[in-house]
C-alpha cells in the first residue's frame, strides 16, 4: 500500500445534483437515468429505460459523458446510500434522477483516475462504511450532502494499477451482462411460444372456436378460475420485535423488497431467513420448488420462481402448480399482470387480494396441451437457471475480490 495515495473526492471531482420531476413529466423527452439503474448496476445500461421532459435551463445538467460517476444520495435505509454507477460512453441530452449525484472530473485536475476503478472503489465495504457514518437527514430516510461527499477520502494506486484492477473487475460484469442477454433471448423465445399457443391460438387455428367471457377460444377449452390451475398461497411476517424469529440461515423467506433489488427468474431466498420459531409464530406457508411467486402489493407484479422450498411475507399471492405446470402459470400471470392490477383495490396502495387471485377468470386448455407446452420450454427454463446460477457465482467472486483489490491485499 506504500504507493497508494489519499485524495479528497473534491480534489478530483465536481458534484451536481440530478433532476427532480413529477410523474406527469415522464414518458417522453430526454433519456433519463433512474435511481434504480444507478442502484442496481455497476455501469449504466447500454440504453436508458425512461424519458423525461426538461426545460432548457435544466438541460444544463444534462449530457452524460463517459467517465461520469453517479451516486445515490438518499434512501430509505443507509445500506442503499452511496451506491455508484459509471458511464462508459456518452449519452447525449440525457439527464439523471434527483435522488442521485453526478461526479465529473474537474477540468484542471492533474490526478490520473480510471473511472471504472473509482466506481468499484465507491462500492467497496471500506468506502461505503464512510457513507453510513456521515449520512444524515430524517429518521426514515438517510441523505448525503454535497460537501460531505466531496470531503470523503479515496485511496488510489498508480494509474496503471487502477486500470488493471478496473479491467479485472469489469470482466466479471461483462460476463454477467452476456449471461443476462442470453437469458433475455431465451425468455423471449419461451414467452413468444406462450403467445403463439395461448393468445394467438396459432396451432389451433383450424379448430372450431366458441365464444367465452374472455373472447373466442378453441372448442374444448374453457374459462375457469386461477385456483383451478394451482393453490393460491398468501404469506406472513413474524413479529419484528422478536430477534429470535430471524436468522441469516434458516427457512427461506421472501419479501417484495428482495425482488426490487434483484429480480431473477429463479429465486432461492430473500435477504433474511426465518427461524423455525419465527415460522411457527405466523401463518406463512412453505411452498415447494417450482412455485410461482407473485407480489400482490407494493408493487403488484414482481414475478419469480422458487428454486427451493420457500415462504413469503404478506406481500405475495403465490401459485403452487396443480393442474398446470410452472411455465404455464408463470406466463399466464405475466400476461395478466396489468389486468390483475386494474382489478385491485386499496386506499394507501393497491393490493390484489386472495379472493381476487383465486377467482381470477383465466383460459384453461386441455391438460394435454398445457403439458405439451411445458415439455417444449423445459430445456429453456433449465438453461436459464444454470446461467443465473453462474452469474450469481461470478457476482459473489467479484464482490469477494473487490475489497481485497481495493485495499492492496491482492496485487494484480
Amino acid at each position: 500500500m506504500s504507493e497508494w495515495r489519499e485524495y479528497r473526492l473534491g480534489d478530483i471531482y465536481d458534484v451536481h445534483n440530478g433532476l427532480s420531476k413529477g410523474g406527469k413529466f415522464f414518458g417522453s423527452g430526454y433519456p433519463f437515468l433512474t435511481f434504480s439503474e444507478v442502484f442496481n448496476n455497476y455501469f449504466i445500461p447500454s440504453k436508458l429505460s425512461s424519458l423525461v421532459q426538461s426545460t432548457d435551463r435544466e438541460r444544463l445538467v444534462c449530457n452524460i459523458l463517459a467517465g461520469d460517476i453517479f451516486v445515490t444520495r438518499t434512501s430509505e435505509t443507509a445500506n442503499e446510500l452511496g451506491m455508484s454507477c459509471v458511464a462508459l460512453k456518452d449519452y447525449p441530452n440525457a439527464t439523471y434522477n434527483g435522488f442521485t449525484k453526478r461526479l465529473r472530473k474537474k477540468e484542471n485536475c492533474k490526478v490520473d483516475v480510471d473511472s471504472r476503478f473509482i466506481g468499484y472503489f465507491l462500492r467497496s465495504r471500506k468506502f461505503r462504511s464512510l457513507f453510513y457514518g456521515i449520512s444524515g437527514g430524517m429518521s426514515t430516510r438517510a441523505s448525503l450532502a454535497n460537501n460531505d461527499l466531496l470531503n470523503m477520502v479515496i485511496t488510489l494506486p498508480s494509474f496503471p494499477e487502477q486500470e488493471k484492477i478496473g479491467e479485472i473487475l469489469k470482466n466479471f460484469d461483462d460476463k454477467i451482462a452476456v449471461n443476462r442477454r442470453i437469458c433475455e433471448n431465451l425468455e423471449a423465445q419461451a414467452q413468444a411460444l406462450f403467445k403463439h399457443w395461448f393468445i394467438d391460438f396459432a396451432p389451433f387455428k383450424n379448430d372450431k372456436f366458441v365464444e367465452s367471457e374472455l373472447g373466442m377460444i378453441p372448442e374444448g377449452w374453457r374459462v375457469g378460475r386461477l385456483d383451478e390451475l394451482g393453490d393460491i398461497v398468501g404469506g406472513a411476517t413474524p413479529s419484528k420485535a422478536e430477534d429470535s424469529y430471524y436468522t441469516s440461515k434458516g427457512i427461506a423467506w421472501l419479501t417484495p423488497k428482495d425482488l426490487s433489488n434483484k429480480l431473477s427468474k429463479f429465486t432461492p431466498r430473500g435477504e433474511i431467513d426465518l427461524t423455525q420459531e419465527g415460522y411457527n409464530s405466523c401463518s406463512a406457508k412453505l411452498m415447494p420448488k417450482g412455485s410461482v411467486l407473485f407480489s400482490s402489493r407494493a408493487p403488484i407484479g414482481y414475478l419469480t420462481i422458487a428454486k427451493n422450498d420457500i415462504c413469503t411475507n404478506q406481500g405475495f399471492k403465490s401459485v403452487v402448480p396443480k393442474y398446470a405446470g410452472t411455465a404455464y402459470i408463470y406466463y399466464l400471470l405475466k400476461t395478466n399482470t396489468k389486468r390483475i392490477e386494474s382489478m385491485s383495490s386499496g386506499t394507501t396502495f393497491k393490493e390484489a387480494s386472495g379472493s381476487l387471485m383465486k377467482s381470477l377468470a383465466v383460459i384453461i386448455p386441455p391438460k394435454s396441451i398445457i403439458d405439451n407446452y411445458e415439455a417444449s420450454v423445459v430445456e429453456i427454463f433449465k438453461e436459464q437457471e444454470v446461467i443465473e446460477d453462474e452469474s450469481t457465482r461470478l457476482s459473489t467472486l467479484r464482490d469477494a475480490l473487490l475489497p481485497k483489490l481495493m485495499s492492496g491485499q491482492i496485487k494484480v
